[in-house]
């Protein structure tokens, strides 16, 4: 189905100044969006008056520089605030990873013009799309979707799977391949001829993710509106290690929204097996060894992806010295694994240890373990062990792509 989604004209965003407002806005935010994110996900319904919220509080521009006047956050307080959002509502936290990582290009290989262009919209409170992925091809890095030059710019066609976000945004980051290869991002402004936007998402995860099709036919896309994105994988960079954290907090989100409502269901609602000789589901000592071992490991992937963040700070304080950037993006990928690893585990036993009458549909529980699987198959977790351990054992730099 074609879907333009309406946006009218919206507001100057709020501006944050610091870490701590941002991480102060961002559970406020998130206790509203709770409320209504089991409804949404039943219907399918776009988050759109939600993704307004979230843009306008200030959110999606708090990565701006500070010299270009954004909060400059830490990228530890930025997987803080996305952990915060997906807990709320994992749909809502996957949302604005591309945005955050177009803020991420621009700041490492934008021009100085582009940079004063596109943060000040950022801090407008414009929201970027992505169109990202493709399938159909050898690999997710075979791009076929091509820039090529026509006249004084540029025309862009290809077709875009996975595309988050695109529906509610203002503009459609498009990665391409240039006439020598190159691979590049496209700023493409809603609505240009020639940009068509699927509303197609069927998954059964992460089902308001509006992550549809995007189709390009000769759209035109002016020169200022193209990043060198290759040049961010051909000297070291954090660029691969913030996309992954922004992914890793989405994950340990929905871990900790399974164990929320674990621990009200088996307090509640559960009762206790016939051989614990115990009068309430709450004190089976079974139950609690097992939800124990589920808080050890939310708790330690949150740890895990706090200190992920303070290790890309400190590549960025190091100025991007590589073997700072080796050890961000090493950092990154464990705390992605025990992200991946505490998501599955904690949405399973949510119904191991709540028992049949969790399963009923209305209390959606399922979408926990939905979103977890789904979300967790961007990037096989498997070539996160790998990475840490051929770099420990082997002293191997990982690979500079957006996986790791």
């Amino acid at each position: 189905m074609t879907t333009l989604v309406n946006i009218e004209t919206e507001p100057q965003a709020h501006i944050i100044r610091d870490d701590q407002e941002a991480i102060a806005i961002a559970k406020e935010l998130a206790a509203e969006f709770v409320k209504e994110d089991s409804i949404r996900d039943r219907e399918r319904r776009l988050p759109l008056e939600e993704v307004k919220k979230f843009s306008q509080s200030g959110l999606w521009g708090i990565v701006v520089p500070k010299e270009y006047g954004g909060a400059g956050v830490s990228n530890a307080t930025l997987a803080e605030v996305i952990k915060i959002i997906a807990e709320a509502d994992s749909s809502l936290g996957q949302i604005p990873q591309n945005h955050l990582y177009m803020v991420e290009a621009i700041k490492l290989d934008g021009t100085e013009e582009q940079k004063r262009f596109f943060f000040d919209l950022v801090l407008q409170g414009k929201r970027f799309g992505n169109a990202f992925s493709e399938i159909g091809t050898k690999s997710v890095t075979d791009v076929q979707t091509k820039l090529t030059r026509s006249g004084d710019g540029y025309v862009l066609n290809g077709r875009k799977y996975y595309s988050a976000g695109a529906l509610l945004a203002h503009w459609i980051p498009t990665i391409a391949a240039d006439e020598n290869g190159n691979t590049i991002v496209a700023f493409v402004e809603r609505g240009a001829e020639g940009l068509t936007l699927l509303d197609d998402w069927t998954s059964f995860g992460q089902r308001t993710t509006a992550s549809g099709t995007t189709i390009l036919e000769n759209v035109y896309v002016k020169p200022d509106h193209v990043i060198p994105h290759y040049l961010a994988f051909e000297r070291a960079t954090p660029m691969g290690a913030v996309a992954q954290i922004i992914q890793a907090a989405v994950d340990v989100g929905i871990a900790k929204a399974a164990l929320r409502d674990t621990l009200y269901f088996v307090r509640n609602h559960t009762r206790p097996w016939v051989d614990s000789n115990q009068e309430k589901g709450y004190e089976d000592p079974l139950t609690l060894y097992n939800l124990g071992n589920v808080i050890i490991q939310v708790h330690a992937s949150e740890e895990l992806l706090r200190r992920a963040g303070e290790f890309i700070d400190r590549a960025y304080e190091s100025g991007l010295e590589e073997a700072k950037v080796v050890e961000s993006s090493i950092a990154v990928a464990e705390a992605k694994a025990l992200a991946t690893e505490a998501s599955l585990l904690a949405t399973n036993k949510l119904f191991e240890l709540s028992g049949t009458k969790s399963t009923l549909q209305e209390y959606n529980y399922d979408r926990h373990w939905r979103n977890a699987r789904a979300h967790t198959l961007h990037d096989p977790v498997r070539w996160k062990y790998y990475a840490v351990g051929n770099y420990f054992l082997n002293g191997a730099n990982p690979p500079r792509h957006p996986w790791l």
